[in-house]
């Protein structure tokens, strides 16, 4: 029952925070975040990451993402795309050159250096989902490139991760994958997007309307929740993040009939509970342990981080035809890492490229930068001129 007392005290603290966040005109992630900082190794050692805390945020990430997806206009992505992936393949060269310049300056091996580039190239955009959508800018131009280029970092970066760890000679993304199953990656990788569009296409409505037909309260979103569930757990199992799944589910669900009614009921569920264990999570993850002997290490990451993003996301931007304002919003909104960069540590730091000390340094700037990324990103959303909100016929 231990835990049980420690999920009443953070969502006491995160609802309090979020509440005073909104207050000082702040987003409500930051204070959320800030007190899994507090609260945990950082400062008070109160709390630690545990089994439980870790599975109650990945499931708030998946339906943080699910959300994100049902309020997504499938039509705008599609006209956006070309752009998102300009924009992510330029956001992810930008890391991988800058950072791993910064590392060989702090006397990394090549390969380390370029690994730890790696790290950086992936986004999160689970924390930028939240602020676009407390901003009202989920479904703009900016907010559909946004989304459509994580997607795809998403997939580039899980390619670098591979190539990196294969080079490297040890395991590959997943346990027990060898270099030999590379190809074998991308190939599923490819067969998940097959399967995603007849989700889309023809699979989820039909299920959806066997959800309705069911003798059971809640059947429709009971099998909402299957499906979602279904396809963050198929991403993972082809090395993806179970939040891309997560996210193309609600794409699919909000293409029935029971869109509004899906949201109505799934924003309660996720945000009563598992999305602030997912904010606070990632500030558990802090620690200040090694803190002396690596602040400049730290500093400079920290900036390359944001910045890398902010110019390589916003050049792709800009060369796709956006204004500047809008290229600051999109590169703001890439900033991130969050859990994404969290599991592409992790994964060096198992398979051996990482020493504990590095690897909790780069924990701290992932957190670090995941923290400045709600701050620009409600600044550009802000200095964006008029933005309006673009409806296309849903196809």
């Amino acid at each position: 029952m231990a835990f049980i007392g420690t999920l009443c005290l953070l969502l006491i603290l995160t609802t309090l925070a979020g509440h005073l966040s909104n207050r000082l005109g702040t987003p409500s992630v930051i204070g959320q975040i800030l007190v899994g900082v507090v609260v945990g190794p950082a400062i008070l050692n109160w709390i630690h990451l545990d089994l439980l805390l870790n599975t109650f945020s990945g499931i708030g990430v998946i339906i943080l993402m699910f959300i994100g997806g049902l309020e997504s206009n499938l039509a705008l992505l599609r006209k956006y795309l070309q752009p998102a992936v300009i924009v992510a393949i330029i956001g992810v060269i930008f890391p991988v050159v800058m950072i791993g310049a910064a590392s060989l300056a702090f006397s990394f091996e090549p390969l380390e250096a370029i690994f730890i580039g790696v790290v950086f190239s992936a986004t999160s955009v689970s924390i930028s989902v939240e602020v676009l959508r407390d901003y009202h800018s989920l479904n703009t131009k900016e907010g559909a490139t946004i989304l459509g280029a994580a997607v795809a970092d998403d997939i580039i970066g899980v390619i670098l991760l591979s190539i990196m760890i294969s080079i490297m000679g040890t395991h590959g993304v997943r346990t027990g994958q060898s270099a030999d199953n590379l190809i074998l990656v991308f190939v599923e990788q490819i067969g998940f997007f097959g399967i995603t569009y007849l989700m889309v296409k023809w699979i989820v409505p039909y299920l959806m309307q066997i959800g309705e037909r069911l003798l059971m309260a809640s059947s429709v979103t009971i099998t909402s929740m299957i499906i979602c569930l279904g396809m963050a757990w198929l991403a993972d199992l082809v090395g993806l993040s179970g939040a891309v799944g997560a996210f193309f589910a609600g794409i699919a669900v909000a293409h029935t009939p029971y869109r509004r009614l899906i949201e109505n009921h799934m924003e309660p569920i996720g945000y009563a509970l598992f999305v602030p264990m997912f904010f606070v999570c990632i500030g558990l993850n802090m620690s200040f342990a090694h803190i002396g002997h690596s602040i400049g290490f730290v500093g400079v990451l920290t900036v390359f981080a944001c910045l890398s993003k902010l110019f390589g996301c916003g050049l792709g931007a800009l060369l796709n035809g956006f204004d500047i304002h809008s290229s600051y919003m999109i590169g703001s909104g890439m900033i991130s890492r969050g859990e994404m960069g969290l599991i592409t540590a992790q994964i060096g730091f198992s398979s051996g490229v990482l020493s504990s000390t590095y690897y909790s340094d780069l924990i701290l700037v992932i957190i670090l930068s995941t923290m400045i990324a709600p701050f620009l990103l409600k600044h550009a959303i802000h200095h964006l001129p008029q933005p309006k909100k673009v409806n296309l016929p849903v196809v």
